[in-house]
């Protein structure tokens, strides 16, 4: 693996740290030995296609896989008091206590996210009340109201009564991202948030993630198939391939130099302004991958 060891300055001290992460399903490997590392404050991009093990790889951090899946490895995690644990093995009542608080995560299409038959306020008021169920309800209010104004949802006061269906897709996504904030997590792991949006709502929730990760001074792990997603984001990229990281290291080096022909492979594959038309965009076949 191109640049395994390759890691920033900032990265003495990661806030998370994942060394040799195998998961399988039925004896098959879909997780290869993944190891990487992420500092307080900072973007990793990991990109791959369909079939790749992104999302494998993000559900088996907060141990969201199904019991049939058989998971090795270690996943530092430093805690705010300074104290590092290893998700894997904490009791399951430990691990509850860090998704969706110092661990949150949001998804590719906010309506699995949600519950259609609810009012999104109530909604993101349980994201709150799971982990502070003793929150006087005057202050839930407050703080609801405040996260969708947060993630810019209009009207708020009214629209908090409103049903999911009654939203835009970008908006639904926003609810998503209020729900995943309120706690204010230390870590965000976003899974392809954008892959279900037009090209303009997607620039609206990109520049939404990043202002707010500059705000909470948020790390994020941002899941995508696209490196031109992934540019406008991340701090560093790591490319995966087959379950497994092949080629790591900032933004401009894997986007300018890139090392592996996978990697190579997915640039050649994406059009910019100065692709010519009469020209097919490059395969993966073509690319000699």
């Amino acid at each position: 693996m191109i640049g395994q060891n390759e890691l920033s300055p900032l990265l003495s001290a990661p806030l998370l740290s994942v060394q040799a992460l195998h998961v399988a399903f039925s004896g098959q490997e879909a997780v290869r030995g993944v190891s990487f590392a992420i500092a307080p404050g900072e973007t990793l991009g990991l990109v791959g296609e369909s079939g790749s093990g992104k999302s494998a790889t993000s559900l088996a951090l907060l141990r969201l896989l199904p019991p049939s899946a058989a998971i090795s490895g270690s996943v530092a995690f430093a805690r705010a008091d300074g104290v590092t644990e290893d998700l894997l093995g904490l009791p399951e009542e430990a691990m509850r206590r860090h998704r969706g608080r110092s661990i949150a995560m949001i998804f590719q299409e906010p309506m699995t996210a949600l519950n259609p038959v609810m009012k999104i306020g109530r909604q993101i008021a349980e994201a709150l009340l799971a982990h502070a169920p003793r929150t006087p309800g005057r202050e839930v209010r407050e703080r609801v109201l405040a996260a969708m104004r947060e993630v810019a949802l209009p009207d708020p006061e009214r629209r908090m009564d409103d049903y999911p269906h009654q939203f835009s897709g970008g908006q639904r996504q926003r609810i998503v991202i209020a729900m995943a904030l309120i706690n204010k997590p230390r870590l965000l792991i976003a899974d392809e948030p954008t892959t279900a949006l037009d090209v303009t709502v997607q620039a609206q929730i990109l520049a939404l993630l990043k202002k707010l990760k500059s705000e909470h001074k948020l790390s994020m792990l941002f899941i995508s198939h696209d490196l031109a997603v992934v540019a406008q984001v991340a701090d560093r990229v790591a490319v995966m391939r087959q379950g497994e990281i092949v080629e790591q290291g900032s933004v401009r080096q894997v986007l300018t130099r890139p090392q592996h022909a996978y990697t190579r492979g997915l640039l050649a594959s994406a059009p910019t302004m100065r692709t010519p038309r009469d020209r097919p965009l490059a395969t993966m076949v073509r690319a000699g991958i």
